[in-house]
């Protein structure tokens, strides 16, 4: 099983994370409140680049969370690309495309259908399945926006993966 699979993933699923090349925008030392503005700046930005052809997206959206996400965290927002860029690059808006990877190594996942307010509980629930399994989050939190965001709240699919130890 893939980081980007077709189909949901199950309560737990637990998979084995490849490098996959992205291209991203980082924020180090963030918080919750933070988000909204760092998400509509940062996929409008590398968006542009896909519309040009300097980047080609080869899956959706996702951000990746290092740290505690109740409190300072770091933060990366982008897309699996084809190929990472080689150099930053410049957005209009001062925000810089970067390349990155996925993490690689043993993860669980689960899948959230529903608003972006229900992903806290999704969060819940994988972290409690997890412990039961006896694995541990290696604080690495990562949230894959399966639906276009336009969609409707009540129909988005967004995957959770939880690199684990």
């Amino acid at each position: 099983m893939n980081a980007f699979p077709e189909a949901p993933f199950g309560p737990a699923d637990s998979l084995e994370l490849e490098t996959v090349p992205l291209a991203v925008i980082r924020h180090d030392g963030i918080r919750i409140a933070d988000l909204q503005d760092a998400f509509d700046r940062g996929y409008g930005a590398i968006g542009a680049l896909f519309a040009d052809g300097t980047l080609i997206p080869t899956g959706p959206a996702l951000a990746i969370y290092r740290g505690d996400p109740m409190g300072v965290f770091d933060l990366e927002l982008g897309f699996p690309v084809q190929a990472a860029p080689s150099a930053a690059i410049a957005a209009p808006d001062g925000a810089r495309i970067v390349a990155s990877t996925l993490p690689d190594g043993a993860a669980v996942a689960t899948t959230v259908f529903g608003s972006y307010e229900e992903l806290g509980a999704g969060w819940a629930g994988l972290v409690e399945r997890a412990a039961e399994a006896a694995l541990r989050p290696r604080g690495i939190w990562i949230e894959v926006y399966v639906s276009d965001p336009d969609t409707v709240p009540s129909e988005l699919r967004t995957d959770l993966l939880m690199p684990v130890e």
